[in-house]
C-alpha cells in the first residue's frame, strides 16, 4: 500500500488554504484530481468523515498530471474559509464540553471529600462522647471502690479494738451497699486513645509512603491477633528486634514499637527481644488494639484530617 500520487501544485494550494496534507491528499485523490474546486467540494461533503484526516493508501501508484491550468475563484476561497471556521468552532465546542466535564468531576470530588471529612468529624465527636462517658463510669467505680475500702478499714479497726463487727460510735446507720464485681474487664479508654494517637503519628510521620504505612498496620494486626488467639504460646509473645522483616515493616517506623508497648510488650534486659509476659496478657487491651488497627486500615483519611 502506498500514498496515491496527486497533483502537487493543487496539493500545495490546498495546504496554503489551511487544509492538512492528509485531508488535501484524500480530497484530490477521491475527486480524481479534476480541479481545485472539485477537491474543495469533496471536503465540504465529507468533513464529518471519521477518517478525513487519515492519509489514503492505494495498491498502485497513479501518476496524475494537471489536465489544464486552474485558478482560485472567490467561491473556493469562501468555502475554504467556511471550512476552517467550522473546524475551529467545532474544536472550541469540544474543548468547552471537556472543560465542563472536568469541572463537574472536580465539584463531585470536592463534595465527596467534604462528606468524608464531615463523617470523620461526626465519628470523632461520637468517640469523644463515648470517651467522656467511659471516664465518668470509671470515676464512679473508683469512688465505689474507695467507699468499700473505707468501710473495710472501719471494720478492721473495730476488730483490732476488740469490738464486735457493727456500727461505730457516732456513725449513722446506713443500709449496707453491695458492690458487685464486674465479670467483664473494662477496657482502658485512655489507653485506647493513646493507641489511636500512636497510629495517627505513625501515619503522619510517613504520609508520603502509604504502602509502607498500610504494611506496618497489617503486620501489627498479625502480631496482636496471634497473641489474642494463642495467649499461652510463648513464640507469639516474643519478637526478635533484629529480625529483618520486623525491622523493615515495624521497627524502623516511628511509633511501631511504641504501639506494641501499649499492648503490653516489654523490651528485655539485653534489648534483644520485645516480650509480653503471660501474666500481663490483657485480652481487653489486645481487642482494643485490633479494633484501632482495623479502623486505621479501612479509613482512607485516617491520620490525614
Amino acid at each position: 500500500m502506498a500514498v496515491p500520487e496527486v497533483d502537487k501544485k493543487m496539493l500545495g494550494e490546498l495546504e496554503a488554504m489551511g487544509f492538512p496534507r492528509p485531508r488535501a491528499t484524500r480530497a484530490l485523490h477521491y475527486s480524481g484530481n479534476a480541479s481545485l474546486g472539485a477537491a474543495i467540494d469533496w471536503i465540504v461533503d465529507h468533513e464529518n468523515d471519521a477518517d478525513i484526516d487519515e492519509m489514503p493508501l492505494v495498491t498502485v501508484d497513479i501518476s496524475i498530471g494537471s489536465p489544464e491550468p486552474f485558478y482560485f475563484t472567490e467561491g473556493m476561497k469562501i468555502k475554504a474559509q467556511e471550512l476552517r471556521d467550522r473546524a475551529r468552532k467545532k474544536k472550541e465546542e469540544e474543548e468547552k464540553k471537556l472543560e465542563r466535564e472536568r469541572e463537574k468531576e472536580r465539584i463531585q470530588s470536592g463534595k465527596q471529600l467534604i462528606e468524608a471529612k464531615r463523617s470523620l468529624e461526626e465519628n470523632e465527636r461520637k468517640r469523644n462522647i463515648e470517651f467522656r462517658k467511659a471516664e465518668k463510669e470509671e470515676e464512679k467505680r473508683a469512688r465505689e471502690r474507695i467507699r468499700w475500702k473505707l468501710k473495710q478499714d472501719k471494720l478492721e479497726r473495730r476488730v483490732n479494738l476488740g469490738l464486735p463487727p457493727g456500727q461505730l460510735e457516732g456513725e449513722k446507720r446506713t443500709p449496707a451497699v453491695r458492690i458487685e464485681q464486674n465479670p467483664f474487664p473494662v477496657r482502658s479508654v485512655a489507653k485506647s486513645e493513646r493507641m489511636r494517637e500512636c497510629l495517627r503519628s505513625l501515619r503522619r510521620n510517613h504520609k508520603d509512603d502509604d504502602a509502607r504505612v498500610r504494611q506496618a498496620f497489617q503486620t501489627l494486626l498479625i502480631y496482636v491477633g496471634n497473641v489474642a488467639r494463642n495467649p499461652n504460646e510463648e513464640k507469639f509473645r516474643k519478637i526478635r528486634l533484629s529480625n529483618p522483616l520486623f525491622f523493615d515493616r515495624v521497627g524502623s517506623l516511628i511509633g511501631g514499637i511504641e504501639f506494641l508497648e501499649l499492648c503490653g510488650f516489654e523490651t528485655t534486659e539485653g534489648g534483644e527481644f520485645l516480650y509480653l509476659p503471660d501474666n500481663k496478657v490483657d485480652m481487653a487491651t489486645l481487642n482494643s488494639a485490633a479494633s484501632e488497627l482495623k479502623s486505621a486500615l479501612t479509613n482512607p483519611f485516617f491520620g490525614l484530617l
